[in-house]
């Protein structure tokens, strides 16, 4: 049996496999019709013009859907893992919280593009449910391997896990701070649907170095779901399914069967 194949592994496989995908599929096609200059574009503008807006929208859509997926699989089993410790799982409880809305925010930068002025704010909500929320999910997740070591966690796990998280903070620090210069009104205005920069511009540093912390923020959101792969190949889901009669016209309450159904392989 291969890695990928243990437990629920490819989830968070899947997860980052494609949510890359869907950033570098539509980059190369923008860059292919010359819609954003090759030099680190937002991630944002690689999937504004159509046929890639198209492309970075459903894909991001299922990346939401995979990203909804993972973080439920991880609340189950910190759940079975810690069914006595109160503290574990309130914050596994206001883990799940955080990552539903950071997948929901997924969802509102994958559908609105930043082509409209409307459009332009529901897209920045977008990106701080996914970007700051999404970070304080990793600082929850991040104590939650440290609450749980030495019994389920080992100590790699957890600094692995802060290395991450400290990888994503100051990516959002240089981005807000590098933005906040950027569109303080002294490089112009309507930059924020400026798709091409000619490296003379005033201003072309400041939308580099935001650029660049764009991507690296969403790689280390990335990488950091590839550190749930040991702990899913050692987790499995069922569905149990209850008839509470003969037929599906019958509503007594006599007759009751239970059926469970392996749908993933592996075990907790």
């Amino acid at each position: 049996m291969w890695w990928f194949q243990q437990g629920l592994s490819f989830l968070p496989v899947a997860l980052v496999v494609w949510s890359a995908a869907s950033f570098v599929f539509s980059y190369i096609t923008a860059i292919v019709l010359h819609h954003v200059d090759p030099l680190v574009p937002y991630i944002s503008d690689t999937g504004t013009i159509p046929p890639e807006r198209c492309l970075f929208g459903i894909m991001l859509n299922i990346s939401a859907f995979l990203g909804v997926a993972t973080m439920y699989v991880r609340y189950k089993q910190v759940y079975a893992l810690n069914p006595e410790k109160s503290k574990i799982i309130k914050l596994n409880k206001i883990g799940l919280t955080l990552g539903l809305m950071s997948c929901f925010g997924l969802c509102i930068i994958a559908n609105f593009q930043v082509r409209a002025l409307l459009a332009v704010y529901i897209h920045v909500v977008g990106a701080c449910l996914t970007f700051g929320v999404g970070a304080i999910y990793m600082v929850v997740q991040t104590v939650l391997s440290y609450l749980m070591q030495p019994e389920v966690h080992s100590k790699d796990i957890f600094w692995i896990r802060l290395t991450m998280l400290l990888w994503c903070c100051s990516s959002i620090v240089s981005m807000f701070v590098s933005s906040v210069v950027l569109y303080s009104g002294l490089y112009g205005t309507n930059l924020v649907q400026k798709l091409h920069w000619d490296p003379q511009e005033n201003g072309y540093t400041a939308h580099i170095i935001s650029t660049v912390s764009e991507w690296s923020l969403a790689f280390s959101f990335l990488g950091f779901f590839l550190t749930y792969i040991r702990d899913f190949q050692k987790i499995s889901l069922h569905a149990v399914v209850s008839l509470h009669g003969q037929t599906l016209y019958n509503t007594q309450q006599s007759f009751v069967t239970e059926e469970q159904t392996l749908l993933i392989a592996g075990s907790i």
